[in-house]
């Protein structure tokens, strides 16, 4: 829950300065300074070991820019409003699907902030169409994460499987070598036939699992 709300802050100061940005000296070197983040972006994933930092930084970077884009383009008439769709899908599948919630409350309050008072409610349309996909980009997001916790549980499954049986199978190839070892008669031999049979029980109990 509190990186959920760490998340959330950051990129509701993200959005923030995104709207902020237009309005300063800095807007005539967008270009530049997209180019920058694309660097630090690169340096990050390549050096940053840990998992989640990279995700928040990449995360970070994307809002800005798509937002920065669509705000410099002609906001809720940009051309380029459809990136925010693709952001929603890909911020609940980075970070957490409550993100989305977040990022669309923000999103829908400073786009009301910035419209003129007398705005029709057609230009409106895409802002509301931002509240309907939210949804959808939740569900997507805790899908993603069913789908990862079911793959690590699976995996880690079969290594406790495959460490379990090689544990056996070393037991029994021990008995075999040393029922080989003292050979005298029907018994040693008798030992070796049940170790055989019960590893390839082992064996076939393993394939069938995979």
């Amino acid at each position: 829950m509190g990186h959920e709300i760490i998340h959330a802050i950051i990129l509701i100061i993200t959005i923030t300065v995104s709207f902020l940005f237009p309005k300063t000296g800095l807007a005539k070197y967008d270009l530049q300074i997209f180019a920058i983040l694309f660097i630090i972006l690169f340096l990050a994933k390549r050096f940053i070991s840990k998992h989640k930092t990279s995700r928040l930084l990449e995360s970070v970077i994307f809002t800005f820019i798509i937002i920065l884009v669509v705000n410099t383009t002609g906001g809720l008439e940009s051309p380029f409003f459809f990136l925010l769709y693709f952001l929603l899908f890909s911020l609940s599948l980075l970070l957490e699907p409550v993100i989305s919630i977040t990022t669309t409350l923000t999103l829908v309050i400073f786009f009301l902030l910035t419209a003129q008072q007398n705005e029709s409610i057609q230009r409106l349309i895409p802002l509301f169409s931002l509240a309907f996909l939210t949804p959808f980009a939740m569900f997507m997001g805790k899908e993603h994460i069913k789908s990862q916790r079911l793959k690590a549980q699976s995996q880690k499954q079969k290594e406790n499987t495959f460490l379990f049986l090689s544990l056996l199978l070393k037991n029994h190839l021990k008995n075999i070598k040393l029922a080989v070892d003292n050979f005298i008669g029907d018994n040693e031999l008798g030992i070796i036939k049940k170790s055989v049979n019960r590893m390839e029980k082992l064996i076939d109990k393993f394939e069938n699992s995979k």
